[in-house]
């Protein structure tokens, strides 16, 4: 029987720590507007003790938006790079075929212009063996 608990690949982020997210202000100082409560699907896993501006918050969104298109950007690279690669030999392998036909035509049409425009120069001659 197989077992439902599967190892996830290496490349998926592994959630470490949860961040807690009061409900209810701890700090009695008063808010001119309530900030708007962060997704916990879409929140970054920190020390629960910790405490972020919205700067910090916008700052560290910033890093791993970039760091994620540097992962995503090598990664698009290098299978791009590999699927127009066999792209490219694909169509080369089904082109040698064509073209080597293609090229035994135009050799054999050339070779047999050469053969008739040599014939047609040298019929008024002697043969070699002829006394």
């Amino acid at each position: 029987m197989a077992s439902t608990l599967r190892t996830p690949p290496r490349f998926v982020p592994t959630l470490t720590t949860v961040l807690d997210v009061p409900s209810e202000p701890t700090s009695p100082e008063p808010q001119s507007a309530p900030m708007p409560q962060p997704d916990p699907a879409n929140s970054m896993a920190l020390p629960p003790a910790a405490q972020l501006s919205q700067a910090e918050i916008v700052s560290l969104e910033e890093q791993l938006l970039h760091r994620v298109l540097q992962r995503v950007d090598l990664s698009l690279e290098e299978r791009l790079s590999d699927t127009v690669s066999a792209a490219v030999q694909h169509q080369l392998d089904a082109m040698v075929p064509r073209l080597r036909n293609e090229i035994e035509a135009v050799l054999r049409a050339l070779v047999i212009e050469a053969m008739a425009a040599e014939l047609s120069e040298n019929t008024g001659s002697t043969p070699a063996s002829g006394a």
